[in-house]
């Protein structure tokens, strides 16, 4: 039976590049994929377009694409990746330059538009999952509005003979799925392929996740040769089955153990996991060891997609002001608790337009509530942070911690301040009929 070998080369914007350097040269993949985009991600990558049209895709893609495209042009392994966020077309314009500059001659690169939603749903009636929002309420706070996309503009790339695909904002498992869908023929109606083939991006969407990273803890679960970690591969047959792995001699484990974990990541119903292209069952999924750092994987299943696509939705939410100090020494916490309040009756008499603060002692309080421990700490950090309506009242927040030095308890210092627009995420639903995928072609 025919296998496809895919593995991720990373899970979020800001991952490390060696590892996938590792999958191009040893892992003997048909295709490597890169997903980079958070909800988050994508909305700031909409206002870094909205100053530089030529801006807007992932600041690593050039860096990625010069490290691995040389093994994976050596070894005919595609790649696919959503670093494209907000431009793909200028992400594939990058990466042709890059491909130039390298010598290497006849790569395909395309580029996959149409998840650009935001006149879509300024002109129709959409309200915002949560609060039940009209989005036009947002007015002129709109920043950004992309639909989660399915696998055709991947697939109808691939058909194309593209070598490397760059889209912007397709839902995660989409990267992983488009390939298998491409390769083995599977209709767009087979809905236990689709929800195996979402299995396989599911698990392999987060990249060293899967393979031992965010699943340390020692002692408990201890992760041999983490300096070294390998990222995840996978096996992929026609009919769907697979096999986890990694390669060989990487850092790392892939276990049961890791794979349940990934399974259950961010999946609110496991039996009804709703994508763009299938509603995937992973309620009777199976974890079998095949030996050192090999995990079969069975028994998902799918049903009808809705023929709804979720949309995220950013928006400008104030502006966020913070300031940190640190005491250290006898009454470390004493010290930290006076200056907290200080902070907070000095603001309200200045009266600036805070719309929700929020002070802390990192390593008492920041994470978990009251005292981690009962021992008085040594030293701590005190952050006050504050959500203003505008930068001025946002710039207070951290002078007023910074004016601790000479007006607050003795021995602070280490002071840091800033202040940042925030950009919220909200999500709505549009039908998936109004969505329509264009590839765009280039070459080296």
């Amino acid at each position: 039976m025919k296998t496809v070998r895919i593995g991720s080369g990373a899970g979020f914007a800001g991952d490390r590049i060696e590892p996938a350097v590792e999958l191009a040269e040893k892992g003997e993949l048909d295709y490597l994929a890169f997903e980079c985009l958070a909800e988050r991600t994508i909305a700031l990558a909409q206002q870094e377009k909205m100053h530089d049209p030529s801006a807007g895709y992932d600041g690593m893609l050039v860096r990625r694409l010069k490290a691995v495209l040389p093994a994976a042009r050596a070894k005919g392994t595609k790649i696919i990746t959503n670093m494209g966020a907000a431009n793909p077309k200028a992400a594939a314009e990058a990466a042709q330059r890059v491909a130039r500059e390298m010598g290497l001659k006849g790569l395909r690169i395309a580029a996959v538009t149409g998840d650009d939603v935001l006149d879509l749903i300024l002109q129709g009636d959409y309200r915002l999952d949560g609060d039940g929002r009209p989005v036009s309420e947002l007015g002129n706070k709109l920043v950004s509005a992309n639909a989660y996309t399915g696998i055709e503009g991947i697939v109808d790339a691939l058909e194309q003979g593209a070598d490397i695909v760059i889209t912007g904002r397709a839902a995660d498992p989409v990267l992983f799925l488009a390939p298998l869908v491409h390769e083995f023929g599977w209709a767009r109606d087979d809905w236990s392929a689709l929800g195996r083939g979402t299995l396989v991006g599911h698990l392999l969407e987060c990249a060293a996740q899967v393979t031992g990273g965010y699943f340390a803890d020692p002692g408990v679960k201890d992760v041999p040769d983490m300096l070294h970690i390998g990222y995840p591969l996978a096996e992929v047959r026609a009919d769907g089955g697979a096999v986890i792995t990694k390669v060989a001699g990487s850092g790392g484990v892939v276990s049961t153990a890791t794979c349940t974990e990934q399974l259950l990541y961010e999946v609110h119903d496991p039996s009804t996991y709703f994508q763009p292209d299938v509603v995937a069952d992973f309620s009777k999924v199976t974890f079998t060891h095949d030996g050192p750092d090999r995990v079969v994987i069975d028994g998902a299943a799918g049903a009808k997609r809705t023929g709804l696509l979720k949309v995220s939705v950013g928006y400008v939410d104030g502006w966020i002001g913070e300031g940190q100090i640190s005491y250290a020494g006898p009454a470390a916490e004493e010290r930290g608790r006076l200056a907290i309040d200080l902070v907070e009756q000095r603001l309200a008499a200045l009266g600036p337009k805070v719309l929700e603060s929020r002070g802390e002692l990192i390593g008492v309080n920041s994470v978990l509530p009251g005292n981690v421990s009962q021992a008085p700490p040594r030293e701590v950090r005190v952050r006050f942070a504050a959500r203003c309506e505008s930068r001025e009242d946002a710039q207070r927040i951290g002078e007023e911690v910074e004016s601790l030095y000479l007006n607050g308890p003795y021995g602070g210092g280490g002071v840091t301040k800033q202040a940042r627009e925030v950009v919220a995420i909200a999500s709505t639903f549009i039908p998936e009929t109004l969505v329509s995928q264009t590839v765009t072609m280039l070459e080296s």
